[in-house]
C-alpha cells in the first residue's frame, strides 16, 4: 500500500509506541484512502458532523440542560475531554488524531439524565437479559445506530478508534463489567484525561452553584496544592469567580503534569518501544503518581459524597429516571410514535436529549398537549 505524505511526516514525528495511520487495521467497510485527510482525522470529521454528537449539547453532564447558562453539558464535558487528550498526546509524542477522535465519541451512547438515565435503563434491560452500558452503547452508535452513509451503517470507524470506544472506563464505571487493557496508549489517556476533566469542571460548577463551599474544599490537598499555586503566580484575587477559574485550572495543569511525567517513567520502567509492547505490558501505563493518586481519589470521594449526591442533584435525577422507566413501558405498549422491540425502545431512549425526553413524557403520558420544539413545519 502506498504510504502518504502526510503518514510519512506524522510517522517522523510521533514516538515509537504511538500508533501510526500507515499501521491502522483498516475499517470494517474497506475504503478508498484520503490522500487529504489521515484516517483518523478522517474517524474525528465524522464523529462531530454526526448527529449523536450535536444531540451532546442538550444532555444532562451533572445539572439537567438549561439548568444554568454555564454550567457543564455532554458536550462541552466532550470538548474538554478531547482538548485534554490532544495536549496529553503532544507532549507524550502519541497520536493526537486518533486520541480526539476516541474522546469525541466516548460519550455518544449517554442517555438523558446523565447516569441516572443510564441506571434507569440498565435496570429496565436487566429484565430482558441484557443490560445497558454508556461505552457499549457509543459503539453500538457510531456502528449502527448514525445513518449517514449508502453502502453501510454506522460511520466505518477504523478498529482502533473502536477498540478505545470498548475499553473506555473511568471511576464513574461501576456496571461491573470486567474491561479489558487498553489496546494502546492513546486510549489510556483519554480514559484518565476524562477523569481530569469532570473532577475539574465538577469542581467549578459545584462551586458556582453554590452546594459546594470553599472553605470545605480547603481542607482537601488537591485544592490546596492548587490554592499555593495560584497565590504564588498571581498574588491576592479578589474576584471570587477569577480566583475559582484560576484555581480549577491549576488542578487540571497539576493533574496533567503529574500524568505526563508518571507515564513517561512507565514507558521507559517497562522498555515500552511500540504500539505492541503496550498490548504485552498487560498494564495501565497512563496514570498518575501513587501521590496524585490519592489526592485525586480523596477529591472523587468528596465530590460524589457532597455533590453528585446532594439533594439538589438527586432529586431532579430521581425524577428523570422515573420518566426513563414509564417511557419505556408507553412504548413497549405501542402508544409511541411507531411500534418498536426492547432494543430499539432502548437506542430509541437512550438518544433522546433532557428536553425532548421530558417532552415525550408530558405528552403520551401527562397527557399535557404541548407545541412540539421540534416541529419546524410552524416556524
Amino acid at each position: 500500500m502506498k504510504i502518504s505524505i502526510l503518514e510519512k511526516k506524522e510517522a517522523k514525528n510521533l514516538a515509537p509506541y504511538a500508533v501510526k495511520s500507515k499501521n491502522s487495521k483498516g475499517r470494517a467497510f474497506k475504503e478508498k484512502n484520503d490522500e487529504a485527510r489521515l484516517c483518523f482525522q478522517k474517524d474525528k470529521e465524522r464523529i462531530i458532523h454526526s448527529k449523536a454528537f450535536r444531540r451532546l449539547d442538550k444532555k444532562t453532564q451533572v445539572f439537567i440542560s438549561g439548568s444554568g447558562d454555564h454550567f457543564r453539558s455532554r458536550l462541552t464535558h466532550t470538548l474538554e475531554v478531547a482538548q485534554m487528550s490532544r495536549d496529553i498526546a503532544r507532549r507524550l509524542e502519541l497520536n493526537e488524531d486518533l486520541a480526539e477522535a476516541i474522546a469525541l465519541a466516548h460519550d455518544l451512547g449517554h442517555p438523558p439524565f446523565g447516569h441516572a438515565g443510564e441506571d434507569a435503563l440498565n435496570e429496565i434491560m436487566k429484565k430482558y437479559g441484557e443490560n445497558f452500558e454508556h461505552n457499549d452503547q457509543s459503539r453500538r452508535v457510531v456502528e449502527k445506530l448514525e445513518k449517514s452513509y449508502p453502502d453501510f451503517d454506522g460511520l466505518n470507524l477504523t478498529f482502533e478508534v473502536l477498540d478505545g470506544l470498548i475499553k473506555h472506563k473511568t471511576a464513574w464505571d461501576q456496571s461491573g463489567k470486567e474491561f479489558e487493557f487498553s489496546p494502546h496508549l492513546e486510549a489510556q489517556i483519554v480514559n484518565i484525561a476524562d477523569e481530569i476533566a469532570y473532577t475539574s469542571h465538577d469542581i467549578d460548577d459545584g462551586l458556582r452553584s453554590g452546594i459546594l463551599k470553599m472553605s470545605a474544599l480547603r481542607k482537601l490537598d488537591l485544592w490546596n496544592l492548587a490554592e499555593k499555586g495560584i497565590l504564588k503566580q498571581y498574588g491576592t484575587i479578589r474576584h471570587v469567580n477569577v480566583f475559582v477559574s484560576r484555581a480549577v485550572s491549576k488542578i487540571v495543569s497539576m493533574l496533567i503534569e503529574d500524568l505526563c511525567t508518571q507515564t513517561l517513567k512507565n514507558i521507559k520502567k517497562y522498555k515500552i518501544k511500540s504500539p505492541k509492547d503496550v498490548v504485552k505490558s498487560k498494564r495501565i501505563l497512563a496514570c498518575f503518581s501513587p501521590q496524585m493518586q490519592k489526592m485525586t481519589e480523596t477529591m472523587r470521594a468528596y465530590l460524589y459524597k457532597n455533590f453528585y449526591m446532594s439533594p439538589h442533584i438527586q432529586a431532579p435525577m430521581k425524577k428523570g429516571e422515573k420518566m426513563i422507566k414509564e417511557l419505556f413501558e408507553v412504548y413497549m405498549g405501542k402508544k409511541g410514535p411507531a411500534p418498536r422491540s426492547y432494543s430499539e425502545t432502548k437506542d430509541y431512549i437512550a438518544g433522546m436529549t433532557d428536553l425532548f425526553l421530558i417532552h415525550e413524557y408530558e405528552k403520551l403520558i401527562l397527557k399535557k398537549i404541548k407545541e412540539n420544539p421540534y416541529d419546524l413545519s410552524k416556524m
